[in-house]
């Protein structure tokens, strides 16, 4: 397929990534919800509570009721507008026409490349092996976008002193790159290369599988009901194989490093523990309602709309 391959995944991605922007920054949201309430060191305390010197009391502080997806899009439309609904699109933009372009051409060129051609398919195994080599190469392209993006759409939870107020994606990685250096456009790169790996690879390949499994049992015919039944299935298959990573990877790049102070996360692993460790196993999960309801609508905007994509650009 070649350049086409990438010109098909590329638009089908930018117009699912636009569609379901809102319910992803929904679960952007989510996902930071409780992130402020691990216990804080308490120093230099009296002598009844200092049990060595220098020790430190962790004081549990109370957390908050975690808010349903509702509750935080409705809050989130009443104090921040309607608009605030699509903060950082262009970030998605971006972020699509790099990471997403990538992965479905590399995934379309490996499929080709490896489908047998007597039987016309390719085995779930080198499906699987294809969307962790697209995913892994996509997230590495894209991962400046995926910071920005991260950081546009949490913007709006913080306090008003402490906002970003990034004008645009290119503003964004540009002032990124100038306050706190280039790599840190690569910050939580591990956790992007992990997810998408994931992503890719559960998403792509069941896509797939599903698909083929329908018409070889004569289910349905190939058509709109198999292209929205087979991406549907797999949309929940990519949202439960990614969404902790999702919201180690969503709290990494978010995290707001001072100068001269320690950053929040020493890292990917640094961040799941304390996580765990303050909100409990399924704070991993935090943000699973909106990223179904968001993986499952963009999963099927994006396969759909690649099905028709390849119609229209058949003869190309």
């Amino acid at each position: 397929m070649g350049v086409k391959g990438f010109v098909e995944g590329g638009i089908a991605s930018i117009i699912a990534g636009c569609s379901t922007h809102p319910l992803d920054l929904i679960k952007v949201r989510m996902q930071l919800q409780g992130e402020n309430n691990a216990p804080k060191p308490v120093h230099n305390l009296r002598p009844a509570l200092a049990f060595q010197t220098g020790s430190n009391v962790h004081v549990a502080t109370i957390p908050k009721a975690r808010v349903g997806p509702i509750a935080v899009g409705v809050r989130l439309v009443q104090q921040e507008g309607l608009a605030a609904l699509f903060s950082g699109v262009s970030a998605t933009v971006l972020r699509q026409t790099l990471y997403s372009t990538t992965r479905m051409g590399l995934y379309d060129v490996l499929k080709t490349k490896w489908t047998d051609p007597a039987s016309g398919t390719m085995p779930l195994g080198r499906k699987i092996e294809a969307g962790l080599i697209a995913g892994a190469i996509g997230a590495a392209v894209g991962n400046p976008a995926d910071v920005a993006m991260v950081r546009m759409q949490a913007d709006g939870r913080l306090p008003l002193a402490e906002r970003r107020n990034y004008k645009s994606v290119v503003d964004a990685i540009l002032r990124m790159a100038r306050q706190e250096g280039v790599t840190s456009l690569w910050r939580g790169s591990s956790l992007t290369v992990n997810r998408a790996m994931l992503v890719t690879a559960s998403q792509l390949a069941s896509y797939d599988q599903f698909k083929e499994t329908i018409l070889q049992k004569g289910v349905m015919r190939d058509g709109l009901g198999t292209h929205v039944t087979a991406s549907f299935a797999a949309g929940f298959v990519a949202a439960v194989a990614s969404n902790p990573v999702d919201v180690i990877k969503t709290r990494v790049m978010n995290m707001k490093v001072e100068p001269g102070s320690p950053p929040p996360y020493a890292g990917a692993l640094d961040c799941a523990l304390k996580t765990v460790r303050a909100e409990g196993p399924m704070a991993l999960y935090k943000g699973f309602v909106p990223t179904i309801s968001r993986q499952g609508p963009f999963t099927v905007v994006l396969f759909v709309t690649l099905e028709q994509v390849r119609k229209l650009l058949k003869d190309f």
